[in-house]
């Protein structure tokens, strides 16, 4: 069965930094999309980075540009997402989740991803 979890969230202050992980199983990282998602309070879930290994393919959303990076580690089986300087509008639930067995390639739309992890909070604030 697969299954993601994340892990890495906490409460940091204003321009702080957190790595999330997300440990994926059965699916292999290097053939699929792997992306991370957040949801605030009263908003709905957006995309905020996605990594295909096999395309090369690596979407942020604007907002994030210049602050997160997305990586893999194929050894691990293991998607990270690097988040420096946070700010409060960064605060949400983070997810992961996986395109297998739909694609390869990175997309923005969460209904386009097949499995999720239960989500890491993720709360910036002084």
């Amino acid at each position: 069965q697969v299954q993601l979890v994340e892990s890495g969230g906490g409460l940091v202050q204003p321009g702080d930094s957190l790595r999330l992980s997300c440990a994926v199983s059965v699916v292999n990282v290097n053939y699929y999309a792997v992306a991370w998602f957040r949801q605030a309070p009263g908003k709905e879930r957006e995309a905020v980075s996605c990594t295909s290994v096999s395309d090369g393919d690596v979407y942020y959303e604007n907002s994030v540009k210049g602050r997160f990076t997305i990586s893999s580690d194929t050894s691990k089986n293991t998607v990270y997402l690097t988040m420096n300087t946070l700010k409060p509008e960064d605060t949400a639930v983070y997810y992961c989740a996986t395109r297998s067995p739909r694609g390869r390639s990175c997309v923005e739309t969460s209904i386009d991803y097949d499995y999720w992890g239960q989500g890491t909070q993720v709360t910036v604030s002084s």
